[in-house]
């Protein structure tokens, strides 16, 4: 067996700059914040890279600056594990005739499994409403015409499975593409096929060829601590192979409005637009995170970004190869987070844990025994820090999964154990109603959610209700100008039409119209 070699040192370099006047006044004259002005809360915003090729000449400018350094030992020690195969980079204790301190041994069995992703999305050009008319191009004899526009996206992936060729991504980096094409490090160029998508979450999983691939490893992100150094590999303003470096900042972050689900790990190495999907590494070149956003008040990195979870995204990969799409079940709760007032309230003395301030009747949560006031301490053996942290972990369990909570009662702790339902259990697969529909889950009159309207389950990709346009969590409102109270009146309309001519849906807060060209 092996003997552990010492621990590594880690060498610490302070600057300081030379005092010359000049640019010592020019130096202390700019201001500390980089919009002093600007008083607006800011946002993240994700890094897919620009829609405009990056064939410009970047502007840089270089400030003269002339530094004096002076070099100083610290006793400060990075613990690195000896285990076979780890790609970790050895750190000396001495720099005197020895070499410096360095990533490019663990980036070197790394940067091969990084990817370029790059996109083509077609969209129909804008033409004036009368060209849409078909009766007027009948009268003027004007031949149909499908006028499109390119639009080119560049990103970063992740291959995750060299046997299988499986490459993980943002979903926003392959979103509404046409082509999708992944350069490998030794610059092959691959058509890319997309595995499936989760928005919820904006994970991607493309196949490529498995030919002479390189995978990273996929390790437990939970067990990352703020402090540990970590290493973004990606594809930013097309520079390819680009690495940063810093430190976990944060972990858990949640309430950005970015993704539905929402357990980022912060970091300030940096990342800009076109690190997309690329991967966030520890010191060893196993995969922690995948790159999603950054907080860019400015359009460039200030240090701040976020990266979704290895475990989050390894739980979605897995849903994702085996069934197209994410399969999430129901339990039927509706909860907050504890509050100190709360805590006081109910008896409760820790801060962690999630409220329960609703049931479904008839839901697995009621099945369970679960009860309004209960206070939910861990699902499943793991402590529940939050309400975000409890949903996020219910987002990533498949239908079927067994739950097991620790909840307090009246000031007492109980067990309870439940059974994620299926949400489109009611459902009524569209083809029985119409071939038309043939591909989609539809649902009875559903009151519960603003405007009465019948709810779409999933829709299978390339089926005749995906080619109407139909998607999951669309509520159906009218089918062919005719309002629809039941699914008997979308047989009965559909009946009678003999097909889909029109749609129309509630999507979100919007209104959208199907209609067929």
């Amino acid at each position: 067996m092996k003997q552990a070699g010492p621990s590594p040192g880690f060498l610490l370099c302070e600057l300081r700059a030379v005092s010359d006047p000049r640019l010592r006044q020019e130096y202390d004259s700019r201001p500390t914040r980089d919009h002093p002005t600007d008083s607006k809360p800011l946002r993240p915003s994700r890094l897919c890279g620009s829609n405009k090729p990056f064939d410009q000449p970047l502007d840089i400018t270089i400030v003269p600056m002339r530094f004096s350094v002076s070099i100083r030992l610290c006793w400060i020690l990075l613990a690195f594990s000896g285990g076979t195969g780890s790609a970790g980079a050895a750190l000396p204790l001495q720099v005197a005739d020895q070499p410096l301190p360095s990533l490019a041994p663990m980036l070197e069995q790394a940067v091969p499994a990084v990817v370029n992703i790059s996109t083509v999305t077609r969209i129909e050009a804008a033409e004036h409403p009368l060209m849409r008319d078909p009766l007027f191009r009948r009268f003027f004899a004007i031949p149909p015409e499908h006028r499109h526009r390119e639009e080119n996206s560049l990103g970063s992936g992740t291959i995750v499975d060299a046997e299988r060729g499986l490459v993980l991504t943002n979903h926003h980096v392959i979103a509404k593409a046409s082509e999708i094409r992944v350069t490998l490090h030794d610059a092959r160029t691959l058509v890319a096929e997309l595995v499936g998508a989760d928005p919820e979450t904006d994970i991607a999983v493309l196949r490529i060829p498995a030919e002479e691939l390189v995978a990273l490893p996929v390790v437990n992100s939970d067990a990352l601590r703020v402090g540990d150094f970590v290493v973004a590999i990606g594809n930013p303003f097309g520079l390819s192979q680009t690495v940063t470096s810093g430190i976990v900042s944060g972990l858990g972050r949640s309430g950005l409005g970015i993704e539905g689900y929402e357990s980022f790990i912060q970091t300030d190495a940096s990342i800009n637009p076109g690190n997309s999907g690329g991967p966030l590494v520890n010191l060893r070149g196993e995969l922690v995170g995948v790159n999603t956003a950054i907080l860019a008040p400015g359009g460039g990195n200030i240090g701040i970004g976020f990266a979704i979870p290895a475990n989050m995204a390894r739980a979605i990969m897995a849903q994702l190869v085996e069934h197209g799409s994410v399969r999430r079940g129901l339990f039927g709760v509706a909860i907050q987070d504890l509050t100190p007032e709360l805590a006081a309230v109910l008896g409760i003395a820790g801060r962690d844990g999630a409220v329960v301030n609703a049931v479904e009747p008839d839901s697995a949560a009621a099945a369970a025994g679960l009860r309004e006031g209960d206070v939910i301490l861990a699902l499943n053996g793991a402590s529940v820090r939050g309400a975000d942290d409890l949903r996020n972990r219910f987002g990533l369990l498949r239908v079927g999964a067994r739950v097991e909570l620790e909840i307090s009662r009246e000031g007492k702790t109980r067990r309870i154990k439940g059974t994620i339902a299926d949400p489109y259990e009611a459902f009524v697969e569209g083809r029985r109603l119409a071939p038309g529909l043939r591909g989609a889950l539809l649902g009875e009159l559903d009151r519960r959610s603003g405007i009465p309207a019948l709810p779409v389950g999933t829709v299978e990709p390339g089926s005749p209700a995906w080619n109407a346009g139909l998607r999951e969590g669309d509520r159906l409102l009218q089918v062919n100008g005719q309002r629809v109270a039941s699914l008997r009146d979308v047989a009965e309309v559909l009946h009678q039409t003999g097909d889909i001519l029109s749609l129309r849906v509630q999507r979100g807060d919007d209104l959208v119209v199907l209609a067929r060209r």
